[in-house]
């Protein structure tokens, strides 16, 4: 690894090959996967679908610019618009390019119809968006962005779930507000009842576009092929990654026709929506996109959080939030990490969030005798921490 860059905190583990939920290393070792890419292995590691719908691609055409038709393109943006309440989809390679042609298409559109004064972007605090100029600016994390200023401008910032906060911030001089409808990267958020639909009404008055950056929760994530279905809030675009693809890079902005203001010239990609992507996609929507699964990853979702919340008991102060197969447990600063490293230790995979929030996000094909499985070890886990730290107390007071 000495030639690669150290952009990351790497975790001592080498996975090289994985099947369904698991992965294995070189040494023998296996892991139960609970975290998926961070919520990109969709359907798990070598699902059957996925990888015969790869394989028989790269045999066809594994690219092709898009100064021609692409007609598998054009097939995969019709199953996204019949599964939503979009028209319109631009394909891209990542969730952070996703946000980026919304953030461009909001100004586009704002430039067309009330002129250059219309191009503010209001987002939220603890917000995640993206590693790039324009998500980054979004993105509601002062120490992401410290060391890469100046930020872009036109972007102002709300405190997530306070609407009186957003009504200050937004008028005549807003373009689009953007907000995920469960925050991820931030620990795991919902927004309080009535938050999005109050967006949407502010909107509506300053004929802003909202955007759903659903990078992490769309693809079924919650139970649900986007999260705005179960909300019940259309927004006016829609950004897409991450599990999109079953773990493929590719990403997708989804706009209604109304909005869709980039035309040739003005945005493009040159690997978006190349036809290897695009048979991914296919074999993940037609795996996702079907009632029965989507209901099972919800049950699946209610099994694991209500079991979480009764081990999250043993920590005071605690708390389990999300949907389907989203989910963060705050156990606070001083038993989450440790709780995280007994969990790696023990072979179940999860990812530590800020130092106090414990995320899972298990491929959405886990089966619920994984769930009970990976239950066990994250109760023992939080179990043997919990037990130390009362002996470790009771020492001090003796």
């Amino acid at each position: 690894m000495r030639a690669v860059m150290e952009t990351y905190k790497r975790l001592g583990i080498a996975p090289t090959s994985g099947k369904g939920s698991w992965l294995f290393d070189d040494e023998g070792n296996r892991y139960l996967d609970f975290i998926a890419g961070i919520a990109t292995n969709s359907l798990g590691h070598g699902h059957p679908a996925l990888v015969e719908a790869i394989k028989e691609q790269a045999e066809i055409l594994i690219h092709c610019s898009n100064l021609y038709e692409i007609p598998i393109q054009a097939e995969v943006a019709q199953m996204l618009t019949q599964a939503t309440d979009f028209d319109k989809v631009f394909f891209c390679n990542s969730g952070t390019e996703s946000v980026e042609a919304a953030i461009k298409l909001a100004r586009k559109h704002a430039h067309t119809n009330y002129g250059p004064e219309k191009h503010e972007i209001l987002s939220f605090s603890k917000s995640f968006h993206g590693r790039t100029y324009g998500g980054l600016s979004a993105t509601g994390q002062p120490a992401l962005q410290e060391g890469f200023g100046p930020m872009l401008g036109g972007f102002v910032h709300a405190p997530f779930g306070d609407l009186e906060a957003a009504k200050d911030l937004v008028g005549p001089q807003t373009a689009a507000v953007i907000v995920e409808p469960i925050q991820g990267e931030s620990g795991v958020r919902v927004p309080p009842a009535g938050f999005l639909q109050g967006l949407r009404d502010l909107c509506d008055e300053h004929s802003a576009l909202l955007i759903f950056d659903e990078v992490q929760t769309g693809a079924g994530r919650t139970g649900h092929l986007y999260a705005y279905q179960g909300a019940g809030v259309v927004p006016d675009a829609l950004t897409s990654a991450k599990g999109l693809g079953g773990g493929v890079p590719v990403g997708a902005m989804l706009a209604k026709e109304e909005y869709a203001a980039l035309g040739p010239g003005n945005h493009g990609s040159t690997f978006g929506g190349n036809p290897l992507a695009m048979a991914a996609v296919r074999a993940v929507l037609g795996v996702v996109d079907d009632p029965g699964f989507l209901e099972e990853v919800r049950v699946k979702g209610t099994i694991l959080k209500s079991a979480l919340g009764k081990v999250a008991e043993q920590v005071p102060g605690a708390e389990v939030r999300g949907e389907g197969l989203l989910i963060g447990v705050e156990l606070g600063p001083e038993v989450a990490p440790r709780v995280f490293e007994r969990c790696l230790e023990s072979g179940l995979l999860v990812n530590l969030i800020g130092g106090s929030v414990i995320r899972l996000a298990p491929p959405l094909t886990v089966s619920r005798s994984e769930i009970r499985y990976a239950l066990d070890f994250f109760r023992s886990c939080v179990s043997a921490v919990t037990c130390v730290q009362d002996e470790s107390e009771i020492a001090l007071s003796a």
